[in-house]
């Protein structure tokens, strides 16, 4: 008997929407395992060959900005509206593939800290010697929240900030800072790094990752029913096993 997502492939090749095509997406990492067990099972059911290029959030916008030629983008859905309106992404075209909660992590075989309640979370970031943080959307988050926690000024000076397409899980394993702040997605199966657990409820931002077709797509029948594939919902298992919530 043919799996879910074999029969939704199936279904896009032979009614015609798409035959094999070489398909350019452009992604962000928040999405990336997940993403990288899905694609070549889609290749294998529909004939299709993707190819990804996986970045950060600036450097993602830099590779538009220069005029790269893709298909499809994958990034938060606060980017890929902004660049629908900015007429890089097809009005109307963006799907919701999935969203993420932002997680903590430490050095594995570290002490792991408390981060029960806000306010186990301030007095465990004012004991810490240093902090790590992505250039991404939680990146953005988490500087906002030492803000809100009153505690920005007093630990300013610990803070270290992954260039973009850099996760923060490596300057948590190479031992650069004692833990570390990126989408669940990125750091709860990090080599080297033990996941803590996730911000407290009270204080959780979940950002939502989205796709769009790239203005001008050579393949833009194809790139749609890879999104079909994705969101499926015999999808959704590769996304809760990375810590996502689908859709």
């Amino acid at each position: 008997m043919k799996s879910g997502l074999a029969i939704v492939a199936a279904a896009m090749l032979f009614s015609g929407a798409a035959g094999a095509a070489d398909i350019k997406v452009l992604s962000t990492q928040a999405t990336e395992q997940s993403y990288r067990e899905l694609v070549p099972r889609f290749e294998r059911s529909t004939g299709h060959k993707v190819t990804t290029v996986f970045t950060g959030t600036l450097d993602a916008d830099k590779r538009l900005a220069a005029g790269e030629t893709y298909d499809l983008l994958i990034m938060s859905r606060p980017s890929i509206e902004e660049h629908i309106k900015d007429g890089k992404l097809v009005s109307g075209s963006r799907v919701d593939i999935a969203k993420s909660g932002i997680g903590i992590g430490v050095k594995a075989g570290a002490r792991k800290p408390d981060i029960g309640s806000a306010d186990a979370l301030k007095k465990t970031l004012l004991a810490a010697k240093s902090i790590g943080y992505s250039t991404g959307p939680s990146g953005n988050y988490i500087i906002a929240l030492f803000q809100r926690l009153g505690i920005a000024a007093e630990i300013k000076p610990k803070l270290k900030q992954t260039p973009t397409s850099v996760f923060v899980g490596s300057i948590i394993a190479g031992g650069e800072v004692e833990l570390g702040f990126q989408q669940i997605s990125e750091i709860s199966h990090f080599e080297g790094v033990d996941y803590v657990g996730p911000l407290p409820a009270d204080v959780q931002e979940y950002t939502t990752f989205s796709s769009g077709i790239v203005s001008g797509a050579r393949q833009a029948e194809a790139a749609k029913a890879l999104v079909k594939f994705l969101t499926a919902p015999e999808a959704a298992a590769a996304f809760k096993s990375r810590g996502m919530e689908p859709g």
